[in-house]
């Protein structure tokens, strides 16, 4: 069972490197379906970090080094204390009190994703530039610590928002303004404002980061259009009507010339016959042992005039 588990995440794995070679694409079925799949091998590597868990205990789980940059980590929580107090700080994520959880679990585990490096390669913007990492937070059942494949709980706020609490997060450029963007767990993405402290809100789990719109690049030179050309006039006509003898003139040649081959064709056929039959007649006449008289345009054999001697049929006679 545990070869087949690793055989599963390997290909797995494979399959998600296929962003690498394409790159950046708008948002698509293609992208969106490459960040669901990475979901589901995190969320195992996160269930991996669980030896002896404790409630309300983060652990940071292992990712295989050929997707090093991306950091994960797990925590287990009760529905009911989550709804009662929420989480005063999970990594960058402040959980506030009054979520619901659907379906209903008794148990359920947050699982934290930080994609660092790999952040564009998963969730490409065209037109903007990531000032931080993609952050995520997505809900699970945690009746059964060791299941893979698992599908997410809907978490909503029902009063105070989600916050995200960027830590790492590079300077905006000088007359750019910062955009929070969030990514549900289809292909919608929400463009809102930057709260103070580089923080953004949300009502709902998914994936966070903070952008700019990317600088435009400076517009190519136009020209001014090439002055228009003397209009084409007898001797431009002149041109005109004699390429189009030329085609037809080749046209015709080349049928003509298929009807000579044809006609060739047809006479060595008619010419071998002829040949053959030749043949066969002076065959015939060599070995013929009557004389031949023509008859018409044909010719045929001959006998001898002869005439049977008269016989008795017993020479004694009565």
């Amino acid at each position: 069972m545990g070869l087949l588990r690793s055989l599963a995440m390997l290909v797995l794995q494979l399959w998600l490197l296929r962003p690498l070679e394409l790159g950046a694409q708008n948002v698509s079925n293609g992208n969106v379906d490459s960040a669901r799949a990475l979901d589901m091998m995190l969320q195992d590597y996160a269930y991996g970090a669980f030896v002896r868990p404790r409630t309300g205990i983060p652990y940071d789980g292992d990712v295989p080094s050929n997707m090093t940059g991306i950091t994960v980590s797990a925590m287990r929580l009760r529905s009911g204390s989550l709804r009662r107090k929420g989480v005063k700080m999970y990594k960058e994520f402040e959980i506030p009190t009054g979520v619901i959880v659907h379906p209903y679990v008794k148990r359920l585990v947050l699982v934290y994703q930080n994609l660092g490096n790999w952040s564009i390669v998963y969730y490409p913007l065209p037109g903007y530039t990531y000032l931080s990492p993609v952050l995520g937070l997505l809900a699970y059942n945690a009746s059964n610590l060791s299941a893979t494949n698992l599908p997410e709980l809907d978490i909503r706020a029902s009063g105070e928002p989600f916050l995200v609490h960027f830590s790492s997060i590079r300077p905006a450029p000088a007359g750019s303004v910062p955009k929070c963007v969030w990514f549900d767990l289809g292909s919608l993405v929400n463009f809102s404002d930057v709260e103070s402290g580089n923080t953004c809100s949300s009502k709902q789990q998914g994936h966070f980061s903070i952008v700019i719109e990317s600088i435009a690049p400076s517009p190519s030179p136009t020209f001014p259009p090439p002055p228009p050309g003397p209009s084409p006039g007898p001797s431009g006509q002149a041109k005109k009507s004699s390429r189009s003898w030329v085609v037809v003139a080749s046209v015709l040649g080349g049928l003509a010339l298929l009807i000579l081959l044809a006609m060739l064709v047809f006479w060595v056929q008619r010419y071998k016959k002829r040949k053959r039959i030749q043949r066969m007649e002076r065959a015939a006449e060599a070995g013929e042992a009557l004389r031949m008289r023509p008859i018409g345009d044909t010719k045929a054999p001959a006998a001898t005039v002869t005439r049977t001697q008269p016989a008795l049929e017993h020479e004694y006679v009565p």
